[in-house]
């Protein structure tokens, strides 16, 4: 069998995720802020890269370098009219006058010259839990053995206010010794709040107990043989257990529901989550108006200077790496002009679409909104489901009926009984709705539930409707019944 070598040409397509590529997909799932963050490292990394700085008609600061340039699009060219300042010309500008006109000291309404302090600035700080048993601590009189103890105590306390880590373990790896960590912790345990130092939720019961002065004989056995059918709400069983009346069970039961279980979440800082919008969705008659939320993000551009380089040529005309590093840099940073600019629009298509399918939400409110999937826009647009998916996460607008992740608008359908389909967030806010108007003395099952739902015209199954409960946070109806 003979063997031939030969020589062929072959054309074929592949996909390839080129390093632009990639930063442009990046930038389009990142959220604001931390859109913000990466904007604000290339300005530090990419000299060639610089921010527009807003300017007043009462800014001394020549205009003519901001004119030249269209931020808000790809601020790469400059008209061949002379636009740039020439460098030498700089040493020329009046810089005296120009910090004279910008620093000018704040002028005191009342003719003094002191600064009125406005008091509605000033922010307290938070006291911690662990400053305020350390501030007890203080106070007790403890010699400096027992200070040296009750401070590694405190030094355990969780967040809930307790101590989870066993006393023997403490002592080791603390190089104590147990028995005197035991002599001290009930000190500890006397301090504000009622309850803290417990190891358990039954010792931290016990402790409020004491400090209410309720710490009778059967609310202590109440406390330590019945906490599970106290959590079951199982009455009748404590009540013959502890041989009982009922009405006792109900006062005791009263007392214990009083206390707080995990006394230390006073102390804990507030998890405040402040939530910019990246686009707004404004009413104007009878049209719905999409507007992109352009305040706080950086507005680059290509610096004059290194222009100037690149046009000259003479001046790293002979170092060839020189000119190789600003060429790079130049490249990088108009991609991350052209990849956020496409970011903007993509948001803005994406948000335009969602209020059209959306009408109703908008003008009727959330019990109004449609079935819809990523496939719905994505098809609309002209775009893949992917980048819908990207550019809906971690993406929030503001409309009037308030500020919603556009992810909130995708959601499946549920069927009706005259065949249409009901957006799975309207079936929760009916749920959420029937069992905030429920009787709570007998609330609501999960089947009768379904039932209600039914007489609606909404066909669910018994498990969707309990999904769907605790990813509202609702309890089943055993947790929620009160008896008093």
């Amino acid at each position: 069998m003979a063997m031939n070598l030969k020589m062929s040409m072959k054309l074929s397509q592949q996909l390839r995720m080129t390093p632009q590529l990639q930063q442009a997909i990046k930038l389009l799932q990142l959220s604001r802020m931390e859109l913000e963050t990466q904007v604000r490292k290339e300005l530090t990394e990419n000299p060639v890269l610089e921010e527009i700085q807003e300017t007043t008609e009462d800014d001394p600061a020549p205009k003519a370098a901001t004119t030249s340039e269209d931020s808000r699009t790809t601020g790469t060219e400059v008209p061949e009219g002379g636009q740039d300042q020439d460098p030498r010309k700089q040493d020329e500008f009046d810089w005296d006058t120009y910090f004279e006109n910008q620093y000018k000291p704040p002028q005191s309404s009342g003719g003094g010259n002191e600064e009125i302090m406005n008091y509605e600035n000033v922010i307290s700080a938070r006291q911690t839990l662990h400053d305020h048993l350390v501030w007890q601590a203080g106070l007790a009189g403890f010699n400096e053995e027992e200070m040296a103890l009750i401070s590694v105590l405190i030094s355990y306390v969780d967040d809930d206010g307790y101590i989870k880590i066993p006393l023997q373990q403490m002592a080791e790896e603390e190089g104590l010794d147990v028995a005197d960590l035991e002599d001290v912790l009930p000190f500890l345990q006397e301090f504000d709040p009622p309850g803290v130092g417990a190891r358990d939720l039954k010792e931290c019961l016990l402790i409020q107990a004491k400090h209410i002065e309720e710490d009778t004989n059967d609310l202590v056995r109440l406390i330590n043989d019945h906490l599970k059918d106290l959590e079951k709400k199982n009455y009748q069983a404590i009540s013959k257990a502890m041989s009982i009346e009922m009405a006792d069970v109900v006062e005791m039961c009263k007392i214990i529901y009083s206390m707080d279980p995990k006394p230390g979440r006073a102390y804990l800082p507030q998890d405040t989550h402040f939530i910019t919008p990246d686009v707004y969705v404004y009413k104007v008659g009878e049209e719905y108006i999409v507007s992109l939320n352009e305040d706080g993000l950086p507005r680059l551009r290509i610096s004059n200077l290194y222009k100037n380089v690149l046009k000259g040529g003479d001046a790293v005309g002979a170092n060839s790496e020189a000119q190789e590093y600003i060429q790079d840099k130049l490249r990088s940073a108009l991609w991350l002009i052209k990849s956020i600019a496409q970011r903007q629009r993509t948001i803005y298509k994406v948000t335009e679409s969602i209020v059209r399918h959306q009408h109703d939400f908008f003008e009727k409110g959330p019990a109004f909104i449609k079935p819809m999937i990523l496939r719905d826009i994505a098809n609309d647009i002209g775009m893949h489901e992917s980048t819908v998916s990207r550019v809906t996460t971690n993406k929030y607008v503001h409309t009037p009926r308030g500020i919603f992740e556009l992810k909130y608008f995708f959601n499946s359908g549920i069927n009706k009984t005259d065949g249409d389909s009901l957006a799975s967030e309207s079936v929760k806010l009916k749920i959420k709705q029937l069992v905030s108007e429920e009787d709570v003395k007998d609330p609501l099952s999960d089947q009768r539930i379904v039932e209600l739902l039914k007489k609606d015209g909404i066909k669910i199954a018994r498990r969707t409707v309990a999904k769907y409960r605790d990813v509202l946070k609702i309890l089943p109806s055993s947790k929620r019944k009160k008896y008093f």
